[in-house]
């Protein structure tokens, strides 16, 4: 007889993703809102496929995110189409305003641990 114990069960190739600590939670909650500011809704959506696993707070504040840039570069998109009609100025440098004041009271939240919801955007993700 062998004395060797057999070996433990393994993970599936990939293993399971591992829950975040609340403060790392935290600190992605935020730089992804804050990411939106920069580079629109590239961040929230690698941030949303990567963290989405991690926790229910970075789930909650990529997803409200990644819906709200969205909801944002529609908005640009619909100015830069309206530019031929002068209002279509306006309409970007509201979305730009909007995008910049919601993002930075949505980082403040996420920071303080706090869930925010986005008062204008469209709900695309859950």
């Amino acid at each position: 007889m062998s004395a060797t114990p057999p070996p433990p069960p393994q993970q599936p190739y990939g293993g399971g993703a591992q829950q975040l600590s609340p403060a790392d939670e935290k600190l992605w909650a935020t730089l992804v809102q804050i990411g939106g500011i920069l580079f629109n809704w590239i961040p929230a959506l690698i941030g949303y496929l990567v963290l989405k696993d991690r926790g229910p707070f970075v789930r909650a504040h990529t997803a409200t995110a990644l819906n709200f840039q969205i909801t944002i570069f529609i908005a640009y998109v619909v100015g830069g189409l309206l530019t031929i009609v002068v209002i279509g100025i306006f309409v970007i440098i509201a979305a730009w305003v909007l995008n910049i004041v919601f993002s930075i009271i949505a980082a403040v939240k996420a920071n303080q641990g706090e869930y925010y919801t986005y008062p204008l955007a469209i709900r695309f993700v859950s």
